[in-house]
């Protein structure tokens, strides 16, 4: 008798690829400054598959980034109340730990964008230029330009 399933091994490294490729999907979309109705869907879906996928095979650092991608998302679409929600799952894997300068500098991007949604202009101001500061503080010129594609989709205080 031959078994109708793969091996768990490459089943997970199959939902690996997946978390992966609708990750990289939704960044990019999100990165767009002009997105048509279609892409925000595909940005919205893609974002919520990275993070079922990475819910399933992923650690805790996979699923803090996928929550704060999923808030990311849903600041971009104007839809606050969602997006503060996957924000509370995020912070405190980025904002009450140690981590590395660059998630911490996401996070305070992802933060400012979600307070920028739901109005809160003091929250706003303060995440983005404490983002503004640990992006140009960052050794990595790689990460620099990625954290700078972000800050560039995220409303800037007092505009």
């Amino acid at each position: 008798m031959t078994s109708c399933c793969s091996a768990p091994e490459e089943v997970a490294l199959w939902q690996k690829r997946l978390a992966s490729q609708a990750n990289n999907r939704a960044w990019a979309l999100a990165e767009l400054h002009n997105r048509t109705p279609e892409e925000d869907e595909e940005m919205l879906q893609a974002a919520h598959a990275a993070m079922y996928f990475w819910k399933i095979v992923g650690v805790a650092n996979n699923r803090a980034h996928a929550a704060q991608l999923v808030a990311h998302v849903y600041a971009l679409l104007g839809l606050p109340n969602p997006a503060k929600h996957y924000l509370r799952q995020s912070q405190p894997f980025f904002l009450d730990q140690t981590c590395a300068p660059w998630e911490q500098a996401f996070a305070h991007a992802v933060s400012a964008n979600v307070a920028a949604a739901a109005g809160e202009h003091e929250a706003h101001a303060r995440h983005y230029h404490e983002a503004e500061r640990l992006v140009a503080s960052l050794v990595d010129e790689e990460d620099r330009k990625i954290l700078s594609a972000t800050m560039s989709v995220i409303p800037v205080p007092g505009l």
